[in-house]
């Protein structure tokens, strides 16, 4: 519990930072291709770091209760605070639904015709090429990267093919495809920080840096190992039939 909130909040910190340096790219940028590829990796970023994250902080806070036992929830420890705190943002971030279905139905499908996850996975793969063939942790990162890469490009082509035959499939694939996109966000900053720990460690950091950068690594590993598997079952309901949430009368809901 208390890794799983370390590795969200940490690599929560990291997609925020980036869609942040996105934002300062697409405002003051000299080039104006920059600009351009800048505002289109915000249209992907701006809803999986609303609904993404304000999911997951929920899970991380509820840790935060949890491993406190019956003291996390008496109010002078402030957590049960934080955790009514995290619970507002999927509301008031838009709603954890609106922001899939503007990730899903306008920004991928309709605007980009999935160009800004192409965008975004050609990054994931500049990122995973060296190490392809590495052993140890940076490999199996590497190796996780690129087979995400390539899954998450043929997921958003089977669901461009899937609402074009059934418009509710938006719907009933918005939310998942939204997780989705969110645990392969964060391996890609995951290993981007471990890349970053790993050269800061064989610069021959201080005993103090050090622990610090070996901390880092060991929750990349905790990331991919642990949590990174969650995207493939988002997958698999993605690509479940809208028919599944539609075949039951309204009726027969009360039941």
């Amino acid at each position: 519990m208390l890794l799983t909130q370390k590795a969200f909040a940490e690599g929560g910190r990291a997609l925020s930072y980036f869609l942040a340096k996105q934002t300062d790219i697409e405002r003051y940028a000299a080039e104006e291709s920059a600009k351009e590829t800048a505002d289109q990796l915000l249209s992907l970023l701006t809803p999986v770091a609303k609904g993404f994250l304000s999911e997951v902080c929920m899970e991380a806070t509820s840790y935060g209760i949890q491993v406190l036992g019956g003291h996390g929830y008496i109010r002078e420890w402030g957590q049960e605070q934080h955790f009514r705190d995290a619970r507002i943002t999927s509301i008031y971030e838009g709603t954890t639904g609106i922001q899939a279905l503007d990730l899903l139905g306008r920004k991928v499908l309709l605007q980009t015709r999935g160009q800004c996850v192409r965008d975004f996975t050609a990054q994931m793969w500049v990122l995973a090429r060296p190490g392809l063939l590495a052993g140890g942790l940076r490999g199996r990162m590497a190796r996780a990267l690129a087979r995400r890469a390539v899954q998450w490009n043929t997921l958003t082509l089977r669901l461009m093919l899937k609402a074009k035959a059934d418009p509710e499939q938006v719907g009933a694939s918005s939310v998942d495809y939204l997780m989705y996109c969110g645990y392969v966000m964060m391996a890609y900053h995951w290993a981007l920080m471990a890349q970053r720990a790993e050269q800061a460690l064989h610069s021959g950091q201080g005993p103090e840096s050090a622990a610090f950068y070996q901390a880092k690594l060991q929750t990349a590993q905790f990331y991919f190992e642990r949590l990174l598997p969650r995207a493939d079952a988002h997958h698999r309901m993605a690509l479940a039939p809208a028919s599944t949430l539609l075949q039951m009368p309204v009726a027969a809901m009360a039941g």
